[in-house]
C-alpha cells in the first residue's frame, strides 16, 4: 500500500504549508495529478481538501489569536485578503468571530491532522472485472473542472439537469453506436479538464455537440445500483479504501467513467483508470 505512504506524505507537507500551501507540490509527492489528489483525498477523508485545509488553518488560527497574534496578521498569514473574508472563514468553523475567541475561556474548535491508515474489513463483496480497453470516441456536451473540486459538486448536477431539460440526452441516446453502450459521466481532470455527459459514437459532432477521445487504459469496472449521485460516491469510496489497497493496481492518470446503464439512471458501472502497483 506505497500509495497510501505517498498520501500521507503529501498530507505531512501540507501541514507544514499550512500558511500557503502548494496543492501541486503535495500532488508531486503523491505521485499523481493535482486533480487525483484531490479526489482521493475526498473519498478516503470524506471531505474535500479544501475543506480539510480550512478546518486545519482556523485551528492553527484559533490558537495564533489566544497567543495574542493581531487578526490582520493572522488574516494574511493563512493567505486571506481582508479581515472580513478571515472572520467568515473563522466564524464558519467556530461559529463565533475572532475577537471573541481571544477571550479567556472561549469555547473554541479544533481539527487535528489527518493521517490515512486502511483496514480491510471484508464485510460485502465487490464485484469487479478488470478490462483492456482501446481509445474511443465520444460525443456530447460539457462544463469545465474547476481546480476547487467543491465547485465541480456544483456545475456537474448542473449540467445534468440542463442536459435532461432540454432534449440533449435522448438525441445523445440516438447517436449511441459504440461501445461502451450507455450514456456516459466522463470526467477528465487532465487533458481538458472537463466532465462529459455523452455517448461512445462515431456521428459527426452537430450543432451544440462535441467530441473527445477517451485514451486506451486498462480498467477496473465495478457495477452499482441507486437513485443518487451519493449512490456512485459511496460506491467510488468502496473501491478507493476497500478494493484498491490489496488489489495490485493502483490509480491512473486518466479520466474517470460513469457508465448509465437504464433510462433512470439506477443501474451503472464505475470505470476506474488502472495500472499494476510496482512490486
Amino acid at each position: 500500500m506505497e500509495w497510501i505512504d505517498r498520501l500521507n506524505r503529501a498530507v505531512e507537507y501540507l501541514e507544514e504549508h499550512l500558511e500557503g500551501p502548494g496543492l501541486g507540490e503535495a500532488a508531486r509527492i503523491a505521485c499523481c495529478s493535482p486533480y487525483h489528489f484531490q479526489r482521493m483525498f475526498s473519498l478516503l477523508a470524506g471531505v474535500p481538501l479544501s475543506e480539510y485545509i480550512r478546518r486545519r488553518r482556523m485551528s492553527r488560527a484559533a490558537a495564533d489569536l489566544q497567543n495574542g497574534e493581531k487578526i490582520l496578521d493572522i488574516a494574511l498569514k493563512y493567505g486571506y485578503s481582508s479581515p472580513t473574508a478571515f472572520n467568515r472563514a473563522f466564524q464558519a468553523v467556530h461559529g463565533l468571530p475572532p475577537s471573541a475567541a481571544k477571550t479567556p475561556g472561549t469555547a473554541l474548535k479544533s481539527y487535528p491532522p489527518l493521517r490515512f491508515a486502511i483496514t480491510v474489513q471484508g464485510v460485502e463483496e465487490m464485484e469487479y472485472r478488470i478490462e483492456k480497453r482501446g481509445p474511443f470516441r465520444i460525443l456530447g456536451v460539457s462544463a469545465p473542472l474547476e481546480k476547487d473540486l467543491e465547485e465541480n459538486f456544483k456545475s456537474v448536477p448542473q449540467l445534468w439537469g440542463r442536459a435532461a431539460a432540454d432534449g440533449t440526452i435522448p438525441r445523445l441516446a440516438a447517436l449511441m453506436d459504440g461501445e461502451p453502450r450507455g450514456l456516459l459521466g466522463v470526467c477528465d481532470g487532465l487533458d481538458s479538464a472537463k466532465y462529459y455527459i455523452a455517448v461512445a459514437s462515431s456521428a459527426p459532432a452537430g450543432e451544440g455537440l462535441e467530441e473527445y477521445t477517451v485514451p486506451a487504459f486498462t480498467w477496473a469496472v465495478f457495477p452499482g445500483t441507486g437513485e443518487s449521485a451519493a449512490a456512485i460516491q459511496a460506491l467510488e469510496r468502496r473501491v478507493v479504501s476497500e478494493w484498491l489497497p490489496t488489489s495490485g493496481y493502483e490509480y491512473a492518470e486518466g479520466p474517470d467513467v460513469e457508465v448509465y446503464l437504464d433510462s433512470g439512471c439506477t443501474k451503472f458501472e464505475v470505470w476506474i483508470p488502472v495500472v499494476k502497483a510496482n512490486g
